[in-house]
């Protein structure tokens, strides 16, 4: 899946890694976000926390009849109100996600797979 747009110079296509990786680069900027997840959690129930250059495995992009939806898995800080990092995630990745691609994504879900205890 990529976007496509069309212009009077040509067309633009825009590969689902790159969507991934600029999603994947917004949250890790986020005020409580330790960093990106895996999807998976590994045998014990932890999540692995990912590099700059695989935030891909922590990024979903869905498009479902037309419209694009965006799953964000997540580690946060311990000591942070995990629900209020939660809203500022979706509200900034959302904006920037539409201002950078001009195109609307109309769900981000942010699933937040663990802790981390900061030292």
């Amino acid at each position: 899946m990529s976007i496509t747009k069309n212009t009077q110079f040509g067309d633009i296509n825009i590969s689902k890694e790159a969507i991934t990786t600029l999603a994947g680069g917004i949250t890790t900027e986020c005020y409580g976000v330790v960093g990106m997840a895996s999807q998976k959690l590994l045998k014990d129930g932890l999540a692995e926390l990912l590099r700059k250059e695989n935030y891909a495995k922590g990024v979903v992009v869905n498009e479902k009849d037309g419209h694009l939806e965006l799953d964000l898995y997540i580690v946060v800080s311990h000591g942070v109100k995990i629900s209020e990092v939660v809203v500022e995630v979706q509200k900034k990745v959302k904006y920037m996600m539409e201002k950078s691609l001009d195109v609307d994504f109309d769900t981000v879900n942010v699933y937040v797979q663990g802790v981390k205890v900061m030292q």
